[in-house]
């Protein structure tokens, strides 16, 4: 599964962020693969590049696309999240690429992609997951595993500052949040971002779930500024007026977990990621004591959805059978198996239908996330937008900053990075 600290590390050295918006154009870069030959059965070699756990895993797990494809070979290499960028930089720039790769959002590179032919259906995905995959209106990734956030609440110590159902709106959130303070013992309420390197990004989920958007229909401009960005970021700024939240807590992700074990901060916003970890560090004993719900709405509940997608080159030396790898990988039966090896929640709607998804009842929350979850433009100057984003949010909490004048200094920060 993409963790957060490793997307972290590979965001710092390339100068894009994450993920987009919707629809398939035919025209533009590389030649599409026909159906027919994806239909085929795959020969030959197929080279992949993969990142971090997904790189360690992949080699076995592929061994079932090879049975049913006997004539054809699937070289994997692991690549380390560090040294990612740098990896596909050269390896762009010699012409000597991998078939396939997975991409966690890199839109810098878009012009060395293949788009994604018709025989690759996407339809059954979450829409959110596939306008990650879009790029300059045009699908260039397969949308592979997804990251989506909701809210984590400890259920025993919200039980004792008498809340026995989850909150819904976010009067409800910000009162409970206080509540487990003020009745339940916790050293603050809630965990949310504060101006750290992440956090415009971590908490979009507020001006969204506000009616707010990033840009203009059109795209032609950023709209930061606007009433519902404001109104957002002053509920955002309330937690911290109302010492509900720390605003100099450790961002680690291990502190985050530890906070919400001891129970020093039993809330937090969080993607799968923190499922595992909770397991990990206290057992099975821990499961009733916490629960997954998705996010107490404004005017809606929409999260923030990312992960990462697949990726044909334009120069890829055997496109069809990498195609035809993709294509396997999308498929539902094969999302549920790599669920139950690697943890990484399935694009594909349908897969999560599989018994080992609905025997878990934290997957629950993710699910009806995914819904209506949303993702930032993949566009190469939004790296730059979040980080404008991040020291705004920070002089807003820390400084003190009025949120209007914050946001009007923003928006020209924007304004001057551009769309591109």
């Amino acid at each position: 599964m993409r963790h957060r600290s490793a997307v972290a590390v590979l965001a710092t050295v390339v100068a894009a962020a994450t993920l987009t918006a919707c629809g398939r154009a035919d025209e533009g870069g590389g030649q599409a693969t026909p159906a027919s030959t994806v239909a085929a059965k795959a020969t030959g070699t197929i080279t992949m590049w993969a990142m971090g756990n997904e790189g360690e895993l992949l080699p076995d797990f592929v061994k079932t696309f090879k049975d049913a494809n006997p004539g054809v070979t699937v070289d994997v290499t692991a690549v380390p999240w560090d040294a990612a960028y740098q990896k596909f930089q050269t390896a762009i720039a010699s012409g000597n690429v991998p078939d396939v790769a997975m991409m966690p959002g890199l839109p810098v590179f878009k012009d060395a992609f293949a788009p994604v032919p018709d025989a690759i259906d996407t339809k059954g995905m979450y829409p959110g997951a596939v306008s990650t995959g879009t790029i300059d209106g045009r699908l260039l990734e397969v949308p592979w595993y997804v990251d989506v956030r909701v809210l984590y609440y400890r259920t025993d110590l919200a039980e004792k500052a008498g809340w026995k159902k989850a909150p819904a709106t976010w009067d409800e959130l910000r009162q409970m949040s206080k509540d487990l303070q003020e009745k339940a013992g916790a050293k603050w309420g809630i965990r949310l971002p504060a101006g750290t390197t992440g956090s415009f990004l971590s908490a979009l989920w507020m001006p969204w779930s506000n009616g707010a958007e990033l840009m203009k229909p059109d795209r032609s401009a950023w709209t930061l500024d606007t009433p519902e960005f404001a109104s957002a970021y002053e509920y955002l700024a309330s937690y911290y007026k109302q010492r509900i939240a720390d605003p100099n807590a450790d961002t680690a992700p291990a502190a985050a977990v530890k906070d919400f074990l001891t129970g020093t901060t039993p809330a937090l916003v969080a993607g799968p990621f923190v499922r595992g970890a909770i397991s990990q560090a206290a057992g099975d004993k821990f499961a009733d004591k916490y629960a997954t719900v998705p996010l107490p709405a404004g005017k809606s509940s929409t999260s923030f959805v990312g992960g990462s997608n697949l990726v044909v080159f334009k120069a890829a030396k055997n496109p069809d059978s990498a195609w035809k790898l993709v294509q396997w990988l999308s498929e539902p039966q094969t999302q549920a198996a790599w669920y139950k090896v690697s943890g990484d929640l399935p694009s594909v709607q349908s897969a999560w239908q599989d018994p080992a998804l609905v025997a878990d009842p934290t997957l629950a929350a993710f699910a009806e996330q995914l819904k209506t979850a949303k993702a930032p433009p993949q566009i190469v100057s939004f790296d730059k937008v979040g980080a404008a984003g991040d020291s705004a949010i920070e002089k807003i909490i820390k400084g003190g900053r009025p949120v209007a004048d914050a946001l009007r200094e923003l928006q020209k920060q924007a304004d001057g990075i551009g769309v591109s």
